[in-house]
């Protein structure tokens, strides 16, 4: 659903869960979420899409910096939020606990995953993390120049076609690719492509177990937007997921 429908509504779930983490949407069609691990080249893709149409400041109740910019295209109006460089979103440091918050709870139209192609495996670990959130997922295949300079060969429509979702090579520090990145979210947040990510298939029994434990945690947390993400955390024995229940934080990011 469009940002500028959401605020027709007051009351909307995902709005005010949205707002909750800081982020004003009063003004936007879209709001799409930038991740990646650090050193991918994802400031420079920030910059590409949003120009000097930026600000910043800090998330709220952190110390950490929140940059927000905009930009527009086919006559709509996108908040672009860059999330902190994470090499995960298992909430181990404040930095994983935002990103993992701004996806989860915030629910952006379109998230953004900007890799390395010269070390492709590392920073597909966090790609694959955030698509067991959500699909609407557009991977950036960034620094295309250096890998082809190192005699690195990357098939991206192979690597499409095994994620299920859109991979857009780009150099961005000349643009090359930008223009194809934006029409690969343009097309996810209007629904055009509803990526179908290849999920990591899951024993019978685990599997069991995930959907029981995932019945619990909907039952506590009825607008909680992934609770079988929840579930698989708890059984992977994710402390801090376990106490922002039993903190009740969860509690206060959703409305019950």
């Amino acid at each position: 659903m469009k940002k500028s429908e959401k605020n027709s509504c007051h009351t909307c779930s995902t709005c005010e869960d949205i707002h909750r983490l800081g982020i004003d949407v009063s003004k936007w069609d879209y709001v799409i979420g930038l991740a990646g691990n650090p050193n991918t080249g994802k400031s420079t893709i920030f910059n590409a899409l949003t120009g000097l149409r930026q600000h910043t400041g800090n998330w709220p109740g952190k110390t950490v910096t929140r940059a927000e910019g905009a930009f527009k295209y086919q006559n709509k109006a996108y908040k672009l939020v860059d999330l902190p460089g994470t090499y995960s979103l298992l909430s181990t440091s404040t930095d994983e606990e935002i990103a993992r918050n701004f996806i989860l709870f915030g629910q952006p139209d379109c998230t953004v995953v900007v890799v390395d192609a010269t070390c492709l495996e590392r920073n597909l670990n966090l790609a694959i993390q955030v698509l067991e959130i959500t699909h609407k997922v557009v991977i950036a295949l960034n620094l295309m120049d250096e890998a082809k300079h190192k005699g690195i060969e990357i098939n991206y429509r192979s690597l499409s076609q095994d994620l299920g979702i859109p991979v857009v090579p780009t150099v961005a520090k000349t643009g090359k690719g930008i223009s194809h990145l934006l029409n690969e979210i343009e097309h996810i947040v209007t629904g055009k492509n509803i990526p179908t990510p290849h999920k990591i298939k899951k024993d019978g029994e685990f599997q069991k177990v995930i959907d029981s434990l995932a019945s619990m945690v909907s039952q506590t947390y009825p607008n909680l937007p992934n609770a079988h993400w929840i579930a698989m955390r708890l059984l992977d024995g994710d402390k801090r997921i376990h106490d922002a229940i039993l903190s009740g934080e969860f509690a206060a990011m959703v409305k019950k």
